[in-house]
């Protein structure tokens, strides 16, 4: 079960962060190996929103579709995320923003397993190299959106 956890400083506000990744349908305009998104439904909740989506992963020969339910808590600026079906066996994730001096701080935590063991066996070996560059590719969209760091 690889699991990555990973806390940044950023020089972007954390409801800046929070919108980028909110914004599910934007993902495949820069996250690496995310090739389509669809939003299924979204409803009220109190607090924010939960929304149901689709991300098609596409890596190397596999291409998988998985559906998630992800909760959009704005008023706390965190997001869940929890599978719904797909590869995988099971997958949760979660964002926290926090205004911090000069910025904010993200933390960023995911664990997840894929029902197909030839697939958990690639990913498992680039695992860390993987999650390192989707969280990069976030850094890199919130420079785009909101300008570079000084």
């Amino acid at each position: 079960m690889p699991t990555h956890h990973e806390t940044k400083r950023l020089p972007y506000t954390a409801q800046q962060m929070y919108d980028l990744v909110a914004d599910v349908a934007r993902y495949p305009e820069f996250l690496p190996w995310n090739s389509a998104a669809r939003i299924r439904s979204r409803t009220p909740i109190p607090g924010g929103e939960l929304m149901e989506a689709d991300l098609v992963i596409s890596f190397k020969v596999f291409r998988e579709r998985f559906g998630s339910r992800v909760q959009l808590l704005s008023e706390d600026r965190r997001i869940l995320t929890e599978y719904i079906d797909g590869p995988f066996r099971f997958m949760r994730s979660t964002w926290e923003f926090r205004d911090a001096p000069g910025g904010c701080e993200v933390e960023f935590f995911v664990d997840f397993e894929f029902r197909n063991a030839i697939l958990q066996g690639i990913i498992g070996v680039v695992f860390n190299e993987a999650m390192t560059r989707i969280v990069r590719a976030f850094e890199r969209r919130a420079a785009d959106l909101y300008g570079r760091a000084a």
